[in-house]
């Protein structure tokens, strides 16, 4: 019966890496209750790559008619109705949802429950939902509770209407005439340019000396240049004091003084752990700030509860979560130690999807110095290659790291169109062990 009895795996979010460890423990023959207090799919596919990814692929289009002369064609001021933007956005989801599902896991067997979890013990959690609540009790638990955006401690930011990216693609009905995006981070540059793209004017402060922080200077700089060249006006070292509602509708004042107005605000600051309701201590399980602490197995300081995903990762992408996901399935099952698998994420790829794409692997230039490591560099400008020029995409560069004095790849960053894709033979390369010189 459901919830009843002792569970080989409860599972506690139903994002990425909760549905693959679901799915996979159920797939091998393990009991599995899978927990849910919000929606089935988690931030992936609500909140994050796929509505994103949906609303960048229309804003692109916008974007290439507005430079048609570049391919031999006439410009022309692309004409749309915002709000049917968003309606496709909001359906192309919609059209990949049923692959996340309660129904579909539950056709794979796994029971699933929806309501908020939180531990009574090492080996025991209650899950509060429309029913009640209910006691379940397994040999394993795996904690999936991903991230949520980070809302800094700005002076009045809660009392004023802000946007973040759980909440824009389904609570923005209009298209506002401006808008504020407090952080240049990845989501910050996507969002910022989809939405300028898409004829709003954005104002991008990012409190630090560059786009992009985690990429080398030279690859903030070039984004910033190309940024700006499309019409966003990006504040660097903008430090926000404070923020108060005016009748542009969202006004911050920063460090120096200066007041920016706008008519709706999104913040993409960063993204802080879903840990607060857990009850972490009644299951002994140690955790700070950034998430719950886990050793190369994904153990948490409980061997029988593991992590995955943003909850416990510093690399917050689907991959990433999925790929954790898959090492805790295979942990929990093989019963003799020798036979599971550490967590290793230095050879982990990601990519931020503006235009151009920025891809990366590895070791950057800003991170080798830091760390002391002597490495040769090899830069190729996209110019300089012929199918970027007949393409008229020559915006960007490659460059490799390799270790001082040998063809080993240490790090490799693409900036470029379909960046996302041409890095993959360097994954393989440098997982492989295949060096520059082979």
């Amino acid at each position: 019966m459901k919830g009843e009895g002792k569970y080989n795996v409860v599972v506690i979010g139903a994002g990425t890496a909760g549905l693959v460890t679901a799915a996979g423990t159920a797939g091998l023959g393990g009991r599995v209750a899978l927990i849910e207090r919000n929606k089935m799919g988690g931030d992936c596919l609500n909140f994050g790559c796929v509505p994103s990814k949906a609303l960048i692929s229309s804003a692109r289009l916008a974007q290439r008619m507005r430079e048609a002369e570049k391919w031999g064609l006439r410009n022309q001021e692309p004409q749309f109705d915002f709000k049917r933007v968003m309606e496709r956005m909001r359906e192309r989801r919609a059209q990949i949802a049923p692959h996340d599902s309660q129904e579909r896991f539950e056709s794979l067997g796994v029971h699933v429950f929806r309501g908020e979890a939180r531990f009574l013990s090492p080996h025991e959690v209650e899950v509060t939902g429309e029913g009640g609540a209910q006691k379940l009790r397994a040999a394993n638990f795996v904690i999936a509770t991903g991230s949520r955006a980070r809302v800094p401690d700005i002076e009045g930011l809660n009392a004023v209407p802000f946007f973040t990216n759980e909440t824009i693609f389904d609570e923005l009905q209009h298209q506002p005439k401006s808008m504020i995006v407090l952080g240049g981070g990845p989501i910050g540059c996507e969002l910022g340019q989809a939405f300028s793209r898409l004829g709003v004017k954005v104002t991008l402060l990012q409190n630090g000396e560059q786009l992009l922080p985690p990429e080398d200077r030279d690859v903030g700089d070039l984004m910033q240049s190309l940024l700006a060249r499309e019409g966003l006006d990006i504040r660097l070292n903008a430090k926000t004091k404070r923020a108060s509602t005016c009748e542009a509708g969202v006004c911050l004042e920063l460090a120096s003084g200066e007041r920016i107005e706008a008519e709706v605000l999104l913040i993409s600051a960063g993204r802080t752990p879903n840990i607060g309701s857990l009850n972490l201590a009644a299951a002994g399980v140690q955790h700070d700030e950034h998430g719950v602490e886990v050793n190369d197995y994904l153990q948490t300081s409980q061997p029988h509860i593991f992590a995955a995903g943003d909850v416990c990762s510093r690399l917050k992408f689907t991959h990433t979560a999925d790929f954790t996901a898959r090492t805790v399935v295979r942990n929990i099952l093989m019963p003799l130690p020798f036979l599971r698998q550490k967590v290793a994420c230095d050879t982990v790829p990601w990519c931020t999807y503006t235009e151009p794409e920025v891809a990366h692997i590895g070791l950057g230039e800003k991170q080798a110095s830091k760390e002391g490591t002597a490495y040769d560099l090899y830069r190729v400008e996209v110019s300089e290659l012929d199918r970027a020029v007949v393409e008229t995409e020559e915006a960007g560069f490659a460059k490799i790291l390799t270790r001082k004095g040998s063809d080993e790849i240490l790090g490799v960053t693409i900036v470029s169109a379909n960046a996302g894709e041409l890095i993959h033979e360097f994954v393989v390369a440098m997982n492989a062990g295949v060096g520059l010189g082979k």
